[in-house]
């Protein structure tokens, strides 16, 4: 496959790892110098988000008292170290009197240091609600206020071709290649098996994209589907209030959405090499979700389901490059829409229909046929350094030389992290719908037909 902005993978790691338990680092969800040197944009973002913009002055309030706090705990710190000298050098009634000062003193220590600590813990709590500052420039509002950035391909006109075409779950089923009844029957609702044709297809599209992603500098991962809390945390989802994660309570783990979590955490708390480029990663995973706010949506066939494929990009790179990677990302989920010949469209999606983590995201939505709309079929989002802060992953600045010729070691900051879907099992509904053929037929996109063998055609079966 012809390479598109080919480039290395980037060097390995450095030697630093995480530790056997890890915990997150609550604190460095967002750089609260930063918000304090800036609150307005910080208000501006939660009021773009539809979100609520007091967090930004509950934080400050917060970052004051804890400020406020530290300095009182360190003067009577110095004022304790400063009467133990007094102490060691007195003597008779002048040592009493000092000695129950100092017992006094400890006991005010003591309680400046509670302070300073329940203050940074409600500085951490706040913190911690707060999502990402989104880019500027991005649209305000809520899921329908998007900005339609283009649209690509002419959708196919099966009125002009004289029939009326079937969906993909007939088409499935003539295939034999579907079967929700006994996926219902196995596992409940909103489950499925694949079988023959279109459970090949399915690996083949995952298969082509991950040698797209091989053409363009990617590691190919096969990643955990289980993950502890802190890396589901660390990535932007809330464990305690999101529905739509299934916990496999007994272990304390959790079942990935995407495989974009496990590889957020695959470098936590380490200190990353990125001096030849991005790190890029292709994730295949299975992914789970309990699609918990959608009952009684998109039921019929395999829009919405609980589980299925995917091919996931994640990226780790410069800050300052992570506008430029997310425009990379978008052109290779196009590449691969426009190779499986699918007509589709791409938004930038509102600031209120963005999740936590994300700063801005991107959306391809292909046509589907039989209902007459664009459905989403890929996103791609620029989660600059909120991850990484959250998980602790960082990158060391250059080495500096003082006026006198000496040279110092660099100090580190935190990466940008990036993701996009470059195929998933939704996929199939719309390459179904859009190549099918009269008699309930399927042409296999060109660009899969070498994953099958050969095949140009999936056929009705029976």
């Amino acid at each position: 496959m012809a390479s598109l902005l080919a480039r290395g993978p980037g060097a390995a790691p450095t030697s630093d790892r995480a530790p056997a338990r890890f915990v997150g680092y609550p604190g460095r969800v967002i750089d609260i110098n930063d918000l304090r040197a800036d609150p307005e944009t910080y208000r501006a973002s939660q009021t773009a988000r539809g979100a609520d913009a007091g967090l930004v002055d509950r934080i400050l309030e917060a970052d004051e008292r804890r400020r406020g706090a530290i300095t009182d705990f360190e003067s009577l710190r110095a004022e304790q170290n400063a009467f133990g000298k007094k102490v060691a050098k007195a003597q008779g009634e002048e040592k009493q009197q000092l000695l129950a000062q100092v017992k006094q003193l400890a006991a005010d220590v003591k309680s400046a240091q509670a302070e300073a600590d329940a203050a940074q813990l409600t500085q951490q709590e706040l913190v911690a609600q707060f999502p990402n500052v989104i880019v500027e420039g991005i649209p305000s509002g809520g899921e329908d206020d998007f900005v339609l950035l283009r649209t690509e391909g002419t959708p196919r006109d099966f009125e002009a071709e004289g029939f009326e075409p079937r969906d993909h779950l007939e088409l499935g089923e003539l295939l034999d290649g579907i079967d929700m009844e006994r996926g219902a029957k196995v596992s409940g609702s909103r489950f499925y098996f694949l079988k023959r044709d279109v459970a090949r297809l399915e690996t083949a599209l995952l298969l082509a994209a991950q040698d797209l992603a091989l053409d363009n500098g990617f590691i190919p991962m096969s990643t955990p589907n289980l993950v502890r809390p802190a890396i589901m945390n660390g990535t932007g989802f809330d464990v305690e209030h999101d529905d739509e994660i299934y916990r496999v309570g007994k272990d304390d783990l959790y079942l990935v959405g995407t495989s974009e979590v496990a590889l957020a955490g695959y470098h936590a708390d380490e200190i990353l090499d990125l001096s030849d480029g991005p790190l890029r990663y292709a994730g295949w995973s299975s992914c789970y979700r309990r699609e918990a706010g959608s009952a009684g949506k998109d039921t019929r066939g395999i829009i919405r389901v609980h589980q299925f494929n995917k091919l996931e990009m994640f990226v780790y790179c410069h800050p300052e490059d992570a506008a430029a990677e997310h425009e990379r990302l978008l052109a290779w989920e196009e590449q691969m829409l426009r190779a499986c010949g699918l007509s589709y469209r791409v938004i930038d999606t509102a600031a209120g229909d963005l999740g936590t983590s994300a700063a801005r995201k991107f959306d391809c939505e292909a046509w589907i046929p039989t209902q007459g709309k664009y459905r989403e079929l890929t996103s791609t989002s620029n989660c600059t350094t909120y991850q990484a802060r959250r998980l602790n992953i960082r990158e060391r600045l250059p080495e500096t030389t003082d006026a006198q010729g000496r040279t110092k070691k660099g100090g580190t900051r935190a990466v940008a992290t990036l993701n996009g879907t470059l195929a998933t099992t939704r996929w199939l509904v719309a390459i179904l719908e859009t190549h099918q053929q009269q008699d309930g037929s399927v042409v296999v996109p060109e660009i899969l037909r070498p994953y099958l063998r050969g095949q140009e055609v999936l056929r009705p079966v029976g």
